[in-house]
């Protein structure tokens, strides 16, 4: 599903990342661990093509991602990978409901279909009474399940996250990690998740341990 070869990246005259070599099977929650500093986000968000490496290829369903022109890899990105990040990222000005459609509207999603679909996603993620709220009206777990229903809509191959739970106490945290796992088994998404949170480590299908951009141990 996800093939990483050689990725390295330097960052002035830091080297983040030392020759990355990773394969993660379809239908995978994977998650990477490691101290601060030690390249796990860069390598995520390599892998979601938000940056590119110094050399080295990404492959996502035997797609390599970084041979593809910028607006062909724009509308991959868009239409096969879901990134959820510490922080929603939700526009304010939008509902709940309409924050989900944004993705599917770029993706030219009849706005019909967009509306079906993103309702769908949010009653199942138990936000049926909250779709016309606003995310400032909406507490930090449910703007972080609004996130996750963004991140779904158009059905991607991936998710990408970083750091999903480390804005949320203990109880929202426990339910975001336990709801991968539902989504995994509903939509059979393959799931990467940056975490310092032991919890969600050690209930993943794998665990990817970094140190000093370098792959350490890749427990299945």
């Amino acid at each position: 599903m996800i093939r990483v070869d050689d990725i390295r990246k330097t960052y002035e005259n830091l080297q983040v990342l030392k020759g990355i070599d990773l394969h993660i099977d379809k239908g995978t929650v994977a998650s990477i661990v490691g101290a601060s500093g030690a390249g796990k986000t860069t390598l995520l968000q390599i892998m979601g093509s938000l940056e590119r490496p110094d050399s080295g290829k990404v492959f996502i369903d035997g797609v390599d991602i970084f041979s593809l022109k910028p607006k062909e890899l724009a509308r991959f990105r868009n239409r096969e990978i879901g990134f959820i990040f510490q922080f929603h990222h939700l526009l304010p000005e939008f509902t709940a409901l309409e924050n989900v459609m944004i993705p599917a509207l770029i993706a030219k999603c009849p706005k019909g279909q967009a509306r079906k679909k993103a309702t769908e996603l949010l009653d199942f993620l138990g936000l049926a009474d909250r779709r016309e709220h606003k995310p400032g009206e909406l507490s930090g777990g449910e703007q972080q399940r609004v996130a996750v229903a963004r991140a779904l809509v158009n059905d991607p191959k991936v998710i990408f996250a970083d750091e999903p739970s480390g804005n949320l106490d203990t109880e929202n945290a426990l339910a975001l990690h336990n709801l991968f796992f539902d989504l995994r088994k509903e939509f059979g998404q393959t799931f990467v998740i940056v975490t310092h949170n032991p919890d969600l480590a050690a209930d993943s299908d794998r665990t990817i341990r970094m140190k000093d951009g370098s792959i350490v141990d890749a427990m299945r």
